[in-house]
């Protein structure tokens, strides 16, 4: 797939995109942003910043609203855009199953990330003494499913968005 970030690198996505490619780009720009957002709510519960209710209250809502946007925008991909690019440019499909297998490994991360919030959010709400064990496992899961979102997000943009440019999009 080097040929797409050949014909069209990183260093030119300044350029006039395909309304399709930048509004791919924004999507992914916010889920990087509410990706730091909880990394930083996470390291500020480990360095004694927050008590587990400050916590909750800074992750809950950005978590939230990642697990049902990023979830989404998946399906969206891989039931919509994926199969349109794999018409357009055969020479991809390697690369496009590599996407949809990051999807399945990334929604266990999801899952995994539900179910933990899910047993903070019941520990804090409950006013249980646990919930610092549960802060503490969120914290660590969100850890272990950052750089797989964030690398899947860079090795997705470095095929779709030259894609896009050179061969266009489906319509949404």
């Amino acid at each position: 797939m080097l040929y797409l970030r050949d014909a069209f690198p990183r260093e030119r996505w300044t350029e006039a995109l395909p309304e399709t490619a930048a509004f791919w780009l924004q999507m992914h720009g916010g889920f990087r942003a509410q990706q730091r957002h909880m990394a930083d709510a996470a390291s500020r519960w480990r360095s004694g910043a927050v008590d587990p209710r400050g916590l909750h209250a800074a992750l809950m809502p950005t978590l939230q609203a990642f697990l049902q946007h990023l979830d989404g925008h998946h399906r969206v991909e891989s039931g919509h855009y994926f199969p349109h690019f794999r018409l357009i440019e055969p020479r991809i499909q390697s690369g496009l199953d590599l996407l949809d297998r990051d999807h399945d490994a990334i929604h266990a991360h999801l899952d995994a990330l539900y179910h933990s919030a899910v047993a903070f959010h019941r520990a804090v709400a409950g006013q249980s003494s646990d919930a610092p064990d549960h802060a503490n496992r969120l914290a660590d899961v969100l850890d272990r499913a950052a750089p797989g979102l964030i690398r899947h997000l860079d090795d997705e943009e470095d095929i779709v968005i030259p894609l896009m440019v050179m061969k266009g999009g489906p319509a949404a």
